[in-house]
């Protein structure tokens, strides 16, 4: 499987704060990342702990692209695999994306709308999906993306009445974990 390993996600996360020390600093109060930096990142395999940094730099103009960037590549394990991550990480996406001052607002929904279609169940007797995807079983974290998703269900719902955000198709994706 064609991936990003643990080392370059690090990496990444690195020169993104080399790029852009504020990050490291800013203590920003904002309501959409309260509970961001006290959760251990780096507890999650591949994840690095520099990921609260990224998180703030969504909120500036000048990081937001490339934070949108990493912490893509941080949340996702491979083209069809989310990263252990990405469940502790989709209150803050969510409450990001309903936000209109955030720079990268449509992309953030681009990472949520990816995660939804990921995260659906797989049948286990259904050998192709299994093989492409990963059981459930090999894979906890789609269920808890769908339990994060149901956490968060009227955020969710907010957004997909945005007809300028969200499309007929992404909305239907979303509509399966509202």
């Amino acid at each position: 499987m064609c991936g990003i390993d643990a080392a370059a996600k690090e990496a990444a996360v690195s020169e993104f704060l080399d790029r852009h020390p504020h990050t490291r600093t800013d203590r920003s109060d904002h309501p959409a990342l309260r509970g961001c930096a006290e959760i251990r990142w780096s507890d999650f395999s591949g994840c690095p702990a520099g990921l609260p940094a990224v998180f703030r730099g969504l909120l500036d103009e000048a990081s937001a692209p490339d934070a949108e960037r990493v912490l893509t590549n941080v949340l996702m394990d491979g083209v069809f695999h989310i990263n252990a991550a990405l469940p502790a990480a989709l209150p803050f996406l969510l409450r990001l994306a309903a936000d209109q001052t955030v720079p990268v607002r449509k992309s953030l929904l681009d990472i949520v709308v990816v995660a939804a279609a990921l995260c659906q169940p797989v049948e286990e007797d259904d050998e192709r999906a299994v093989r492409l995807l990963g059981s459930d079983t090999a894979h906890p974290e789609r269920a808890q993306c769908r339990s994060a998703f149901a956490e968060h269900v009227s955020l969710l719902r907010v957004l997909m009445i945005d007809r300028a955000l969200v499309n007929d198709e992404d909305r239907a994706i979303l509509a399966q974990v509202a």
